[in-house]
């Protein structure tokens, strides 16, 4: 990804009152580009498949996903502007060439189902507003996505511009969708704050992580982060550092309010009503009879804006994995191109693209261990990271979040194997 020349940016300094808004706005935008990721149709399958099946039960695995989400994201940006390298390239710089080989394609594997994921959802966004067959709203989609990588070439604020719109137009859809579900709000509180999962529930728990914490994020994260970097300038990186958390947190916080909103109303409207919902064109039509025309429309509005500016900035995400182990750099255009083939082909055989969805984001909680060990690992070096290093205490954070990735796939791959629990 190509780094902005520093005078496209002010220079952050420590004299006069830094947290201004008019100081903050230029290095808004890198957060809520990765947002996208956590609200993409993956997400959508996965939360309207907890809320369906287990009403308000699952909310807790979005707020613990969430907190875990802002601290890693932190991190990958941290990264970012203490090295002026991105994740990919730290393991290229500084791992034996069997170890970054392997992590290249987990990290290949993770961003081709987020990927997947993203695009079935804006081909699914368009089959549903225009009522034309899955295929040729696949073709629209593609064009969609070609115009908004497009948008790049007029800087990287147009770019960002735009997926704030459409980010924004989702949360707007998704708090229209909970005045009209009128959800438990009793039952909410307390399923947010109470964990509860059992043998049935931990397939859905584990995708909603995986949806939620996801690979192709924390390495897209620590490349467009430096956008904003000037090197050799201490005082403006260090600045810089205050800003991003800033910025990731509000970014995360209303992605984490609209996965919440997806899986309150899918209680509120589907599970209240004892209806299982097997697709994403199901829960649209279902929602015609039950909440009116006008909720489905804007559902369908919804998922075809998370769609579009998720399939956009997983395209990015592929580039930065891509150039960052490899070295490798193609046009966003053929990035695209060739990632669309596996859509398209799934497309064309009538696949059920809800358990597509949700078994992407379980690729993704899979191959989580393997982005977030080396980033933990980067992070704590003083060596690497000089004053810019974790202190012991997110040290301490950073390695429980790693325990319970690992602790939750190791029962997730338990569960897959026949075997039973429950908590």
């Amino acid at each position: 990804m190509e780094n902005i020349q520093p005078q496209s940016f002010p220079t952050l300094s420590s004299h006069g009152k830094l947290f201004t808004f008019r100081k903050l706005l230029p290095f808004l935008g890198p957060a809520f580009i990765v947002s996208v990721g956590y609200i993409d149709p993956g997400n959508w399958a996965t939360n309207i498949a907890g809320g369906s099946s287990f009403g308000y039960k699952l909310l807790w695995v979005l707020l613990l996903s969430n907190l875990m989400a802002i601290l890693l994201q932190v991190l990958a940006a941290k990264l970012g502007i203490a090295t002026g390298r991105s994740l990919a390239e730290n393991c290229r710089e500084n791992f034996a060439k069997p170890i970054v080989y392997f992590l290249w394609i987990t990290a290949t594997l993770a961003a081709m189902a987020t990927d997947l994921a993203e695009f079935l959802g804006a081909a699914l966004g368009f089959k549903i507003l225009l009522n034309i067959p899955m295929f040729p709203a696949a073709l629209i989609a593609g064009v969609a996505v070609f115009f908004f990588l497009w948008l790049k070439k007029f800087g990287h604020r147009s770019l960002e511009t735009v997926i704030f719109l459409l980010v924004a137009l989702v949360g707007i859809g998704y708090l229209v969708e909970l005045f009209w579900a009128k959800p438990d709000w009793g039952a909410i509180g307390q399923n947010i704050f109470v964990p509860s999962i059992d043998s049935q529930s931990i397939l859905v728990a584990i995708g909603m992580l995986g949806a939620t914490v996801m690979p192709h994020n924390i390495f897209l994260h620590s490349d467009i982060v430096k956008s904003r970097l000037i090197p050799g300038n201490k005082e403006h990186n260090r600045n810089l550092l205050r800003f991003t958390k800033i910025d990731s947190v509000v970014a995360l916080n209303l992605a984490w309010f609209i996965n919440s909103a997806m899986i309150i109303m899918a209680a509120a409207v589907f599970f209240k009503n004892g209806i299982a919902v097997e697709s994403i064109e199901q829960a649209h039509a279902t929602l015609t009879p039950l909440l009116g025309t006008a909720s489905s429309m804007i559902f369908g509005i919804a998922l075809l804006s998370a769609g579009l500016s998720s399939a956009t900035t997983g395209t990015m995400a592929g580039q930065s994995i891509l150039e960052g182990f490899m070295h490798i750099r193609l046009s966003p255009f053929v990035t695209r191109l060739i990632t669309m083939i596996p859509a398209l082909v799934l497309i064309g055989l009538q696949v059920d693209t809800l358990q597509v969805l949700v078994l992407s984001q379980v690729v993704l909680s899979l191959q989580l261990p393997f982005t977030i060990v080396p980033l933990i690992l980067f992070t704590r070096s003083k060596k690497l990271m000089g004053e810019f290093a974790n202190k012991p205490w997110v040290n301490t954070l950073a390695y429980l979040i790693a325990a319970i990735v690992i602790l939750l796939n190791g029962l997730l791959l338990y569960q897959t194997f026949g075997g039973k629990f429950t908590f």
